[in-house]
């Protein structure tokens, strides 16, 4: 996964009034502005010449709309560009927007500056004039105001960015479902329509056994080159290994993993689920094969759980390049220990290596439901540090994305007779408020943890595909989580209606 390829359009507002000298010092400038901030952004900028009237504008948005390449446009108005040009245009654009408020120079030249300085930098009042055009066409957007060599400006920017490439992502995006939901579970079930209708991706289910003849048709030779790999790469247990016992439950693991990998990569498949009550013809419940794509990038649900599936899948989008990881989750059990609570999350098998804190072991051990074989898994804790958890939610009229900052810590003990991945984490601001607003909600029991991304990119993602959020962190009580959940409810319900 690289974001080289992803391109932002840096979009310039002008007028024809200022005559072409100043022009050609706004095109200069503003190429200036364009090349400072490409250095920090993880996508390729792109710098447009600049717009001077209304036809051109228009034009420009539709050729964003239709540049397969182009995931979001940022726009300054480097003089004072009148916004009824842009009406045509913003109402046009179809790709996350932008509007970077900032100007050429950082500093006032105040000896020296004369009625030619003011004529050719006049951000100050022509972004509140395209401001103004933004709002009064409801336009969605983020404003980011400060010049671009403050790092704080820049990081805003790449943030916006980054979410600009997960919401790009969705809409493209095809998941395999293998199986259906678990039987009579509520909240992984959803509407596939409307989040083809919302996101873009398309959910569609295919049989297990459709996989199980792929998996079934691996060469032994692949097999046995992946085997190698994991020696190579984990600290594998001795009964797993060349002549131990249950080598050919990892030679299985192995055959699932090349057979998953084939499947997903013919069907253009870039997220998929599993479901433990319908594993067809598959001898082990998949573990290490479901581990290692999601560190390559997939998403991936358990229990059918598509919509957890997609946000793994777009946030490992985002995060690309980013250090920390990003993994399915689940809040599993407690630590109640009154001002040392803590949640443990783990899930059968499947948590992401990316957010292991040392080496994984790949061990194998029984597992009680599923009714297969002993599967193999990789067993680790996640790495220390702060994070995020967060769940997708059909409610209905609506999507609700709701996030928890967390802090994530070593085990207070041990976990010898633990045989999964784990993580665990003290949730902001304490648990009890946490674990409250998060029911309250009604967000789900299958999250996303991440690491490498936070709330400020989820924020962004959440304006981009029009998805109610909700954030519990440090600042969280009940009483103002209720209210807000209530004002929610009556501005969705009467947004949907206009």
């Amino acid at each position: 996964m690289t974001t080289s390829d992803y391109r932002i359009w840096f979009l310039t507002g002008s007028q024809g009034l200022y005559g072409d000298e100043t022009l050609r010092q706004v095109a200069e400038q503003s190429q200036q502005i364009a090349r400072a901030l490409a250095e920090r952004l993880p996508a390729t900028l792109e710098w447009r010449p600049v717009l001077t009237d209304a036809a051109e504008i228009r034009r420009v948005m539709l050729a964003a709309n239709a540049d397969d390449t182009c995931v979001g446009v940022i726009a300054w108005m480097h003089t004072f560009s009148p916004a009824k040009m842009w009406i045509a245009g913003l109402d046009a654009l179809a790709k996350p927007l932008l509007h970077l408020h900032t100007q050429a120079n950082q500093e006032l030249p105040w000896a020296t500056i004369d009625m030619d300085f003011m004529n050719l930098n006049q951000a100050a009042h022509g972004d509140r004039e395209f401001g103004y055009i933004q709002s009064r066409l409801g336009v969605a957007r983020k404003t980011v105001a400060g010049h671009v060599d403050d790092p704080s400006v820049a990081e805003r920017i790449s943030t916006w960015a980054r979410a600009a490439t997960g919401a790009f992502e969705m809409k493209t995006l095809k998941l395999a479902r293998f199986g259906d939901n678990m039987r009579d579970v509520a909240v992984t079930e959803g509407d596939k329509v409307e989040a083809q209708r919302r996101f873009g991706v398309s959910v569609n289910t295919y049989g297990v056994n459709d996989l199980v003849a792929v998996v079934d048709g691996v060469e032994d030779f692949r097999v046995s080159e992946l085997v190698k790999e994991y020696e190579a790469t984990y600290r594998v247990a001795e009964a797993l290994r060349a002549g131990g016992e249950r080598h050919d439950s990892l030679r299985y693991a192995a055959r699932i993993e090349l057979g998953l990998r084939e499947f997903l990569t013919a069907g253009g498949f870039r997220a998929f689920t599993t479901n433990f009550e319908d594993l067809g013809g598959l001898r082990q419940l998949p573990g290490l094969a479901v581990q290692r794509l999601m560190a390559d990038g997939y998403g991936f649900g358990g229990e059918g759980d598509w919509k957890t599936a997609v946000l793994v899948r777009t946030l490992k989008t985002a995060a690309a390049g980013l250090p920390g990881g990003t993994s399915f989750m689940e809040d599993y059990t407690y630590h109640l220990a009154p001002g040392q609570e803590l949640v443990l999350g783990a899930h059968m098998l499947e948590i992401c290596p990316s957010i292991a804190g040392t080496m994984p072991t790949c061990e194998i051990h029984p597992l009680s439901i599923g009714g297969r074989e002993d599967p193999v898994r990789l067993v680790f804790d996640a790495q220390a540090g702060p994070a995020v958890v967060a769940g997708l939610a059909d409610m209905g009229d609506r999507f609700r994305l709701v996030a928890n900052e967390i802090d994530v810590v070593p085990p207070p003990q041990p976990l010898p007779k633990l045989p999964v991945a784990r993580a665990v984490w003290r949730p902001r601001p304490e648990l009890r408020t946490s674990a409250e607003a998060w029911l309250t909600a009604g967000a789900p029991h299958h999250t996303v943890f991440s690491a490498a991304v936070g709330v400020d990119l989820l924020t962004d993602l959440a304006e981009m595909t029009g998805v109610e959020l909700l954030v519990i962190d440090a600042d969280t009580t009940m009483r103002q989580f209720t209210k807000e959940l209530r004002w929610n409810q009556a501005y969705y319900r009467l947004a949907a209606g206009l």
